[in-house]
């Protein structure tokens, strides 16, 4: 078995970690309370997944013969590079894009909303979505606050102008960045002189479900009991100790079902 995906909250049903199996995905929902239990192995490239392959069943009636159901098809790779090695990394067009393109996909002529988000305790960043996107892609990032700015006609109107806000406001955090502020509270004061300066159309309060004491422990591991997740990030307890997990860091370990008995650096809180 190999964790070849992760899913966030946004959508339908729980965050999952996405498990190839002989040849098939599995969805493993990350739900607050369950344990999860998989040792780590050897990591590797994830290889290739065919979302809703068509797969023939049969059924015991005539009438449910040779109907088509769906279910995800896993390419197996064993190139050492992880999570992707070059044959199976691909590069989305709109990564670094600032307004220069000549907007190549489909989804770059639809309408665009500008957003600030914050994640505690003061880090900020500017943002750009198609704006029925704009709740979903906040949840994916686990932002604490934020707000929509502006709403323009398309995607590359909304690059120039994140390009230029992001002359003072970063366009990126880093998820170590997120995780170091999992115990604290946003500073409401910076925050709302930040957006104050923009007028904002909405603003946004999102709660996680999570509470933290102390500031979980950065760590890769998938055995623990789901506390929750919060953009792609994976709180997990463990022998009295949080650990947050960034589940991209799991994309491409070989597992073993079975809690894993290897020893973990503990918060203090734990002795």
């Amino acid at each position: 078995m190999q964790i070849v995906g992760y899913e966030t909250t946004p959508g339908e049903g729980p965050a999952a970690l996405r498990v190839a199996d002989s040849g098939t995905v599995e969805r493993v929902p990350l739900l607050a309370g369950e344990s999860l239990a998989y040792t780590l192995g050897e990591r590797h490239c994830a290889g290739a997944t065919d979302e809703g392959v068509g797969k023939t069943t049969e059924s015991s009636s005539p009438a449910h013969q040779n109907t088509e159901c769906s279910e995800d098809v896993h390419e197996a790779c064993g190139n050492a590079d992880a999570p992707y090695c070059d044959e199976h990394t691909s590069t989305w067009p709109c990564a670094r894009c600032i307004g220069n393109c000549a907007m190549p996909l489909e989804s770059c002529h639809e309408e665009h909303a500008i957003y600030l988000a914050a994640f505690a305790p003061d880090t900020f960043k500017v943002g750009v979505t198609r704006s029925w996107r704009l709740d979903t892609r906040l949840r994916e990032q686990g932002a604490d606050r934020a707000a929509h700015v502006r709403t323009v006609e398309d995607g590359k109107r909304a690059r120039q102008i994140e390009y230029g806000i992001a002359d003072e406001i970063p366009d990126r955090v880093r998820v170590p960045t997120k995780i170091r502020g999992f115990a604290e509270r946003v500073d409401e004061a910076a925050w709302n002189a930040l957006v104050a300066e923009y007028d904002p159309i909405e603003r946004f309060d999102f709660d996680y479900g999570l509470a933290f004491d102390s500031r979980p422990v950065a760590e890769t591991m998938a055995t623990g009991t789901v506390l929750g997740t919060k953009g792609r990030v994976l709180a997990l307890e463990r022998g009295g100790t949080t650990y947050a997990v960034d589940m991209r860091d799991l994309v491409g370990y070989d597992v073993t079902e079975g809690a894993s008995d290897r020893d973990r650096q503990s918060s203090l809180g734990a002795f």
